[in-house]
């Protein structure tokens, strides 16, 4: 029902703010949508700012793996009455051989199985191409074309190491940067509680001491159920092909081993691998006996091996798994793959701290 005014009385102008003359439920989702913008570009500029610095924040984020796969020695050492420092000399001593020889391992096997995987593909398109049609063609197509980007691929990173040794040199003072730093962390991460009650009221050094052991524990149970499965698989693997007279046995478990890093993505590529060698050495069935031995070996780890080793240290959904490595591998390649699961189980830990989580929250120094 509408007011009228007497003749002559003027309308009152309205005094208030502008965004008080908008409906309650308007303005909270005006708050809400600003918060979210804000906290995302917040996110896009610390992203932004790491992958611009990836040359020092790549090392950090390997050498606080490393060091939550190894910190365990240190304190064994120094119960034995070896001193701190001379006990993380050692472990990166043992780190730096363990890593070594791994490597030299693992690109022996590729370097010497890589012709005989490579010539299986185009074998393994051609065959599926006969059986599967035009969708099979397709597949020959890209099979037929790996084996010539793989070399132009090659060739591109020869080229490069040969004309500036840009490459190599990045490689070499990440991998130094990193051991530095492994060092470091070893020596003085006992230190970290009280470095941050220096610094901190002892209210919110109590929270942030427990989100960073929450986020260490994370990390730390990462790689090491990853290291320990990644082994049984390449291993069950491996002896499975070479039974079966799969060609470069050797180097697709070293596919394997390093696929395991990545979960998922990594499985279903070194598993692919493995049986379109065998379908294009022995036809379709050894290619069905090493997809029988892929399975069950993927098998064992779903449902064994999981379980039992990371059931207690990275609690995350396959679905956040599955986001985080595409995420990571947008941002920053193989490299950001591999660093995005311990990096989203450390986030992860933390927000269980926040949260106030009691199986969590209590978390001793690290």
């Amino acid at each position: 029902m509408s007011v009228e005014r007497a003749p002559g009385e003027e309308r009152r102008p309205d005094h208030r703010r502008p965004y008080l003359m908008l409906p309650p439920a308007l303005r909270q989702a005006a708050a809400w949508s600003l918060a979210v913008i804000l906290l995302i570009a917040v996110a896009s500029l610390v992203v932004f700012a790491l992958v611009e610095l990836r040359a020092a924040t790549v090392p950090f984020l390997l050498a606080l793996l490393g060091t939550s796969l190894l910190y365990p020695v240190v304190p064994w050492l120094v119960r034995r009455g070896v001193g701190r420092g001379l006990a993380a000399g050692l472990t990166c001593t043992v780190l730096v051989t363990a890593v070594g020889g791994v490597i030299a391992l693992l690109v022996n096997s590729l370097v010497h199985s890589a012709p005989q995987i490579a010539a299986s593909l185009p074998e393994a398109g051609r065959r599926l191409a006969g059986w599967l049609g035009p969708f099979g063609s397709k597949i020959q197509h890209a099979l037929s074309n790996a084996k010539g980007e793989t070399n132009s691929l090659v060739s591109t990173l020869t080229n490069g190491v040969l004309s500036g040794l840009g490459l190599l040199t990045q490689l070499i003072t990440g991998g130094v940067l990193a051991l530095a730093l492994v060092f470091f962390f070893l020596r003085d991460g006992h230190r970290t509680g009280d470095v941050i009650r220096s610094y901190l009221p002892e209210r919110s050094a109590t929270t942030v001491i427990a989100c960073a052991g929450r986020a260490f524990d994370a990390m730390a149970g990462f790689m090491r159920g990853t290291t320990l499965i990644a082994l049984i698989d390449a291993s069950f693997i491996t002896i499975g092909l070479l039974a079966l007279g799969v060609p470069g046995a050797p180097g697709l478990g070293a596919l394997v081993f390093m696929g395991a890093y990545i979960p998922f993505v990594g499985a279903f590529l070194s598993g692919t691998a493995a049986v379109l060698v065998a379908l294009a050495d022995g036809g379709i069935g050894t290619a069905l006996w090493a997809l029988g031995v892929v399975l069950t070996v993927q098998m064992i780890e779903g449902n064994i091996l999981q379980p039992v080793i990371q059931s207690r240290t990275v609690e995350l959904h396959p679905a956040t798994i599955m986001v985080a490595v595409v995420a990571g591998a947008g941002i920053a390649g193989i490299i950001g793959a591999l660093l995005a699961v311990p990096v989203c189980a450390a986030g992860m830990g933390v927000v269980s701290v926040l949260r106030g989580d009691p199986d969590r929250s209590a978390v001793p120094d690290r």
